[in-house]
């Protein structure tokens, strides 16, 4: 029987997802390996051969595609663990990086510093040379001096370039040069081209997209050679893909010529797998997608079947983080996980995170030499994490150590370890809550009007009080939610994008120089489209964005243009209509009496490989189903004797009153007093939350 393996490597745990050509899903989960990753994917291997009746070698060998996703060149961004990378700037523009975007959370804090720009100062070097707006050359590039600055390279310990010159997007001569100088003076050092990885107006945009990737290539080539090497050498021979910050995936080699794409790429895939749930359970199409993993929370949305996508990706805080500087799935992370660590500030107030304990050493309960409390040690306390239960029974987590943790919290506070961990899960939820809101509310979205999704191995530990506290009346929870962003992979397409800036507007449309622009990107898509079908996928379609904004704005929203080519007026003028459509729904307002300017134009194309088929429903019945165990649980105002039920005995029709506790092999979901699960067709479970707190 022909496999789907879909795995995605987390900072504490890695998902390995196994689908059958009938549908069934089979999961395996481990603790991630920092050092290499084949060896987490084994070991989640493992389990999910087990429960299928096979091995791992045997299950590799009769697999015929190998999707992976990670958040290693995110946490590599975040914590800097980067390549020593050199930025290549026009003379005179040295402080891109450094300014950023001008903006601050704090306007009146004056003592507030810029942070540290993503390549040291000491790293960014000026380049004689200037093109103007029009592409006609300024200051002709200084060959002579540039030679002499690359030779320096090597003592410096440069190990990636970033190229990022004025107005190449106007007339890239001057960048193309400089690449190939550097293949000249340094063979073998990888380089990033503005003008080829994000050709946009906006200049700090372009150039944080530039020195991002440039800075990934050292570090996710050889991690994905690596992988590569150990697949193939367990026995693997087919396609392997990677999943991307579009929500879609790629052929591995794509993506190694381009890491940009993988930041944000696991959580890219949840919203993927939440739409995929909420078609097949025929529920509305409006989706809050929460993902709570071991490290982070992760919030995503799908809008009337679509998901939300998003050009303004801050890495860290916004303002004083780094932005992607391209569109990417809109997904908001905070640390928020599982493994997130309470701690008591200065001022005497419990927090929970950013900080994690991650897979090493993890949270105390893992027996792994952890002693800092976290949300996983706070369940385990109040009894909503079955010690002898927890992964399906794998994994046995110390009660004794959780609580001696979650202990230094309570003298702190001057509380009872139940108080102080019941304390914990309500500071994690506000933060999640808060996560939410700024996704949703932020963006004239009611949360109340909209399906919750409880994913991640933590999602179900308190999904129930999240959705009592923005209104909404619909939970799901899938049975695979301990992996949703690896079952997301199942569902994906491949995608790509190309873009091209031309600035015009509606009063004075440029049609042959839009026209060129979505020309050219047609072109770099078509050639994506050739290397496809060479693979034998073709069913392919495009779809096309421009960013727009009222003259004399300063932010753009993007807006879907019908087709890549202008031919009239009437054409124009329906895209000035959904403009100020978008606009109403963001901003409650639009200004029909203004122009609209047109800014950067994409295009998206989708090659549809998805597996069309969900893991098959539980059938019906009417026995009488007793719970597997009944365990005290502590719930805010006392312990009270809760029904441990096994979700894989829990026929269709099931309904279950809280307080319960549904165990999954590789989540939990926590049923609060009054909220109700029920069992669908599908075997996910539809929870409705009480209607008072």
């Amino acid at each position: 029987m022909p496999y789907r393996i879909s795995v995605d490597t987390g900072g504490t745990f890695t998902d390995v997802v196994v689908t059958d050509s009938a549908g069934g899903f089979t999961i395996g989960k481990a603790l991630t390996d920092r050092q290499r990753a084949f060896a987490s994917i084994e070991a989640g291997l493992a389990v999910a051969a087990e429960h299928l009746g096979t091995t791992a070698a045997a299950l590799l060998a009769d697999t015929s595609v190998f999707l992976y996703g990670t958040t290693r060149a995110t946490n590599g961004i975040v914590e800097r663990k980067i390549a020593r990378t050199a930025f290549l700037t026009t003379d005179g523009f040295p402080d891109i990086l450094l300014l950023k975007e001008g903006g601050k959370a704090e306007p009146h804090n004056l003592r507030m510093e810029y942070p540290d720009p993503y390549i040291p100062r000491r790293y960014t070097f000026e380049v004689r040379e200037r093109m103007n707006a029009e592409g006609a050359v300024e200051t002709p590039l200084d060959e002579a001096a540039l030679r002499a600055l690359l030779a320096t390279f090597p003592t410096r310990g440069i190990e990636a370039v970033s190229v990022c010159l004025l107005w190449s997007i106007a007339n890239a001569a001057h960048e193309l040069r400089v690449g190939q100088l550097i293949e000249e003076m340094l063979p073998g050092i990888p380089y990033t081209l503005s003008h080829q990885i994000n050709p946009i107006l906006r200049e700090y945009r372009r150039a944080s997209s530039t020195a991002i990737d440039a800075s990934l290539k050292p570090l996710m080539q050889k991690y994905l050679s690596d992988l590569e090497a150990d697949l193939r050498g367990a026995g693997y021979q087919n396609d392997i893909l990677v999943s991307t910050s579009f929500g879609g995936v790629m052929h591995l080699t794509d993506v190694v010529q381009r890491p940009i794409y993988l930041v944000k790429s696991g959580p890219a895939m949840a919203p993927i797998a939440g739409l995929s749930y909420v078609e097949a359970e025929n529920l509305p199409k409006d989706v809050i997608v929460c993902d709570a993993g071991g490290t982070t929370f992760d919030v995503s949305l799908v809008r009337d079947g679509a998901v939300e996508f998003s050009r303004d990706t801050w890495l860290g805080p916004q303002w004083t983080g780094d932005n992607l500087g391209m569109a990417s799935v809109a997904v908001h992370s905070i640390g928020a996980g599982g493994g997130s660590i309470a701690w008591v500030d200065s001022g005497g107030l419990l927090r929970v995170g950013p900080q994690s304990a991650g897979s090493e050493p993890g949270p105390a309960c893992y027996g792994r030499g952890g002693q800092r409390p976290t949300v996983t040690d706070a369940a385990v306390v109040l009894g909503h994490f079955d010690p002898n239960h927890f992964l399906g029974g794998r994994m046995t987590l110390d009660e004794p150590a959780a609580r001696k943790a979650v202990t230094q919290i309570a003298e702190a506070l001057g509380q009872t370890v139940e108080r102080a961990a019941w304390a914990i899960i309500a500071v994690a939820n506000e933060n999640m809550i808060e996560a939410i809101k700024e996704l949703t509310i932020n963006e004239g979205i009611d949360p109340a009007e909209s399906v919750l999704i409880g994913g991640g191995g933590a999602g179900g530990l308190n999904i129930v009080p999240i959705a009592q506290e923005l209104g909404c009346r619909t939970v799901l929870c899938p049975r695979t939610a301990g992996a949703l962003s690896a079952s997301g992979m199942q569902y994906s397409d491949i995608i790509t994008e190309a873009g091209a800036s031309k600035l015009t507007a509606s009063d004075g449309f440029d049609f042959a120089g839009v026209n060129a622009a979505l020309a050219s990107i047609d072109a770099r898509l078509n050639e994506f489209a050739a290397r496809l079908a060479q693979r034998g996928i073709t069913d392919v379609e495009t779809r096309y964005f421009v960013e727009a904004r009222y003259r004399f704005q300063v932010w753009e929203l993007d807006v879907a243009v019908p087709s890549g080519h202008f031919s009239n007026q009437a054409e124009v003028d329906a895209l000035v209509s959904e403009f100020h459509r978008v606009h109403e729904r963001v901003f409650a307002v639009h200004d029909m009496g203004n122009a609209v300017e047109f800014l950067n134009w994409r295009g998206r194309l989708i090659a549809k490989v998805r597996q069309q088929t969900l893991e098959p429903g539980k059938e019906a019945s009417l026995e009488d189903l007793k719970p597997d165990r009944i365990r005290p649980a502590y719930f805010g105002n006392g312990w009270v004797d809760t029904s441990i039920y096994l979700g894989e005995r829990l026929p269709a029709g099931t309904e279950i009153s809280g307080p319960a506790v549904i165990e999954e092999a590789t989540s939990t979901l926590v049923v609060y007093p009054g909220a109700v699960a029920t069992v669908s067709a599908g075997g996910r479970y539809i929870v409705t939350p009480p209607a008072e707190a």
